[in-house]
């Protein structure tokens, strides 16, 4: 049975880690207000630009250019977006089993994997998945260059013939409390025409519409991998910070349990030395 001593050692050392706890759940929303402005003014440009390569890509044969040409997917392609940290709650083990479901469907041999955030990167190089690229350990400092750098692999891969079809699984934010597992094929593109615009009419363009497809798609390409990593890391804050929430109430309660245990423990001990020195006294009088 647990001293008296070793009681108060284990309050201690919950407060201790509820301290922590507490400081990690500040840190994480502070981040995720940083993180919730960026994605916040990225997401309108990704819209627009998506709905400008709808525009263009309606007025050319979609087979002139390689990154729309559709074909057939012998070697499929995932872009496995994670966390660089844990302390997330299920964040990080929900991509990664969702990632071994979707690997689980293919062939192993067709598969290429380009893996995103230490989490991801670390899982992946103990396995015998063949990894055609790694990054990890920028989002904390997460910048336009590194979608680009991801971007850039994405396509020369599937412009050499190495993927057919790339995929990219990542968490999608919806609020603080609320991610959202996400796959979506980024290559070959598949632009999407307005809805008020499926009978488009006539319109010029200057220079051409291939001549403008080609820097569209590039950028296009490369503010689409910016949200997604944006979205990763608003999710990711979000998810630390409600579990950070959760362990310090979770350490609440535990302190409030052992106080209980503390305090029952010592009335026992005050009541047993009250009941020896009675007996004594009896004892005595004998």
């Amino acid at each position: 049975m647990a001293t008296l001593r070793d009681i108060k050692r284990r309050i201690a050392s919950v407060r201790s880690t509820q301290q922590i706890t507490k400081a990690m759940k500040m840190v994480a929303a502070a981040k995720l207000r940083k993180a919730q402005e960026r994605l916040y003014k990225a997401r309108p440009y990704a819209y627009q630009i998506a709905q400008v390569l709808g525009h263009v890509a309606a007025r050319v044969d979609r087979s002139a250019h390689p990154l729309l040409a559709d074909r057939e997917p012998d070697r499929i392609g995932y872009v496995v977006v994670t966390g660089d940290r844990g302390l997330c709650g299920s964040f990080n083990t929900n991509i990664l089993r969702h990632a071994h479901e979707e690997l689980d469907a293919v062939r192993a041999e067709a598969v290429g994997l380009i893996t995103v955030g230490r989490k991801a990167v670390q899982h992946f190089d103990k396995l015998d998945v063949p990894v055609l690229g790694r990054y990890m350990n920028f989002f904390n400092d997460l910048e336009f260059s590194h979608a680009m750098a991801i971007a850039s692999l994405i396509r020369n891969k599937f412009l050499d013939h190495e993927l057919d079809h790339i995929y990219v699984i990542y968490n999608e934010f919806k609020s603080a409390v609320q991610q959202r597992i996400v796959v979506e094929q980024i290559l070959p593109i598949v632009p999407e025409l307005p809805e008020k615009e499926k009978h488009p009419g006539e319109y010029l363009f200057e220079p051409s519409p291939q001549a403008i497809l080609d820097p569209l798609l590039d950028r296009y390409l490369n503010v689409r991998v910016w949200r997604i990593l944006l979205e990763s890391y608003a999710a990711e804050q979000g998810a630390r910070m409600t579990a950070m929430e959760a362990a310090t109430e979770n350490a609440e309660e535990m302190i409030h349990n052992l106080i209980l245990h503390y305090n029952k423990a010592r009335q026992a001990s005050i009541t047993k030395e009250i009941i020896e020195i009675v007996s004594g006294a009896e004892a005595l009088k004998t």
